[in-house]
């Protein structure tokens, strides 16, 4: 794989843990594949996973609680997160979801992402749309944070040419930085394209948690719940267990028949 950065080693690890993510997209169950050992592994394995969405051009995310669900040992995720974002592996994302979500994607498809944005956007024959690429080649290369500051983000988009407030707004508009909130001068790094799966992912959340706590002991067989289908979310159901497991609104427990899910309780 000459294309990769990785060495021989690295490289032959990582089309094995390719060769698993695609054996567990076509997995039946989510108990087949609930936990892994492995940080790297747990990202491929739900990345293979991620549902597909009509009418939203978006590359596969995985949210930090996922994996807080898949790998026990959350110091570890930590751990390996932060290793895989400093060899630029992946970017982590602050979501405006109100709560603390993470969204985790890897680099690759971040750039697809971007990419798609541009060729979306390209039409309208702009001189400044040349930021996209000032962004993709001295921002993204070298800011590894969830954030930056506005004076930082001039400053390394300067290496591609002279910038203007509207190559600014351009980047706001196309949904790659939104403004923080608490510190207008601070900007979030940001997904495009997420707001609409952000609404679902929210209402998928109480959909989930309210249709088992209709219940009688608030609980339902995993085999039969994964079943089921979400009307208020784009998501799927295996993407919504993995993410309320993980926050600690939904526990398994073992029993002789298989996976009880549970609401957890307050």
């Amino acid at each position: 794989m000459d294309d990769l950065p990785e060495s021989s080693s690295k490289g032959t690890k990582r089309r094995r843990i390719d060769d698993s993510a695609a054996d567990a997209a076509t997995s039946s169950s989510l108990q087949d594949d609930l936990t892994f050992s492995d940080t790297l592994v747990a990202l491929q394995i739900m990345r293979a996973q991620f549902p597909h969405i009509d009418k939203v051009s978006i590359q596969p995310f995985i949210l930090k609680s996922q994996l807080y669900s898949s790998v026990k040992d959350r110091t570890q995720v930590d751990r390996e997160l932060e290793s895989l974002r400093r060899d630029k592996v992946l970017r982590l994302f602050k979501l405006n979801t109100g709560q603390d979500d993470h969204a985790i994607m890897f680099l690759d498809d971040y750039v697809k992402q971007i990419d798609q944005v541009f060729k979306r956007m390209e039409g309208k024959k702009e001189v400044e749309f040349e930021v996209f690429g000032w962004f993709k080649n001295y921002v993204l290369d070298s800011k590894l944070e969830t954030g930056i500051e506005h004076e930082e983000l001039c400053s390394l988009l300067s290496l591609g040419g002279k910038v203007k407030d509207s190559h600014i707004s351009i980047l706001i508009n196309a949904g790659v930085i939104i403004r923080q909130l608490i510190d207008p001068n601070m900007y979030w790094f940001a997904i495009p394209n997420i707001g609409t799966i952000l609404k679902g992912l929210a209402q998928g959340r109480n959909e989930l948690i309210s249709l088992l706590s209709r219940r009688r002991y608030k609980e339902m067989m995993l085999a039969t719940l994964e079943k089921k289908r979400l009307r208020m979310s784009p998501l799927d159901m295996r993407f919504h267990l993995r993410d309320l497991i993980g926050s600690g609104h939904l526990r398994t427990d073992h029993t002789p028949s298989g996976l009880i899910i549970r609401v957890s309780k307050d």
